[in-house]
């Protein structure tokens, strides 16, 4: 009798928990992972600097999309963070409110809802990011399709592109690099096609922790990520932009619709585009969405602007649009 007394009590208290976590926090962002974008840095920030606790959240664009959805009627995130075609997505399925955050002004028009549902607040370049050290001696690639090599088998890992965003800008980078269009995505399929015949690693999450340990020793990532592990990191890593070229993606915050927090999570979206916010994007090796200079010491820790050069922009509204098509094509093709 005892025993399931315990039982029972152990299970309120683990649908207590996160009720009880949610309320002790004075932000929620969806999707601020801390081994994401140094999100850890930023909210170590907010923190002395507003004195706001935001808990760690490790999901991805897809799945802090769908939480919101979910409790829609009854909302416990004040802020979502996505890949842009996701925070596209958001408007659309009446997911966000407007709010036009200090200095929205200075955003790019091409880098922000023309409402306020949405803005950018940093970009990265999507590439390879290598653990040399995990390669067991093996060239680093310089191409897509060098991926496909037998000498590759199991080495190569990107996320799931039906879920992620980084899936899906990888996808959209390799097919256009590789002769695609928004519609023809053909090269793409027959890419992800040939790399399954190489066991590729295929996880939902975010797996920054995965390459720098060496379990998966080239991930589809962006620059920011890499730069990190080489710079903080023990051990030998490589930022790589293929040599069909590659594209450049932003991230956008927006204000979760009836947040429950809402003028504290307007003052968290402010503090994002602050000249400190932008700021400490760059020291995390981040492009910040306002036009700010990289300091000469991070810059120095790029690639060389003939690197970039690869790295295009590219309608993102229009790869919204055709999203879908894509996932549905690469799940009953591809997985």
């Amino acid at each position: 009798m005892k025993t399931a007394r315990f039982f029972l009590f152990l299970l309120a208290l683990s649908l207590v928990a996160p009720w009880q976590s949610a309320k002790a926090a004075d932000v929620i962002c969806y999707n601020c992972p801390p081994e994401w974008a140094d999100w850890a840095s930023m909210l170590k920030a907010i923190k002395a600097d507003l004195n706001y606790d935001i808990p760690h959240d490790n999901k991805n664009s897809g799945q802090a999309l769908a939480q919101i959805l979910a409790e829609k009627s009854n909302p416990v995130g004040d802020i979502g963070y996505f890949g842009v075609t996701f925070g596209m997505k958001a408007k659309a399925q009446d997911a966000l409110e407007p709010y036009k955050p200090v200095n929205w002004d200075q955003v790019p028009s091409g880098l922000k809802d023309p409402d306020g549902y949405w803005t950018t607040i940093h970009s990265g370049t999507l590439g390879l990011f290598v653990n040399k050290d995990a390669l067991g001696g093996k060239p680093v690639p310089a191409c897509w399709k060098d991926l496909l090599k037998p000498d590759y088998k199991g080495m190569v890992g990107y996320l799931d592109p039906s879920s992620a965003a980084v899936g899906y800008v990888g996808a959209v980078a390799i097919n256009l690099a590789l002769g695609g269009s928004a519609s023809n995505f053909d090269p793409a399929i027959s890419f992800f096609q040939d790399l399954r015949k190489n066991d590729p690693i295929v996880p939902k999450q975010t797996s920054y922790a995965r390459v720098v340990s060496g379990e998966m020793p080239i991930l589809l990532d962006y620059d920011f990520n890499a730069y990190r592990a080489k710079y903080q990191e023990k051990g030998n890593f490589e930022f790589v932009i293929p040599c069909e070229g590659s594209v450049v993606f932003p991230y956008v915050a927006g204000l979760v619709k009836n947040a429950p927090d809402k003028d504290k999570a307007k003052k968290v979206l402010d503090y994002l585009l602050s000249d400190k916010g932008q700021a400490i994007w760059t020291n995390a090796y981040l492009r910040p969405a306002r036009p700010i200079e990289l300091p000469e010491a991070v810059k120095a820790k790029f690639l060389p602007d003939s690197d970039y050069a690869r790295a295009k922009s590219v309608d993102w509204g229009q790869m919204e649009n055709v999203q879908k098509g894509f996932v549905d094509r690469y799940l009953a093709e591809v997985r």
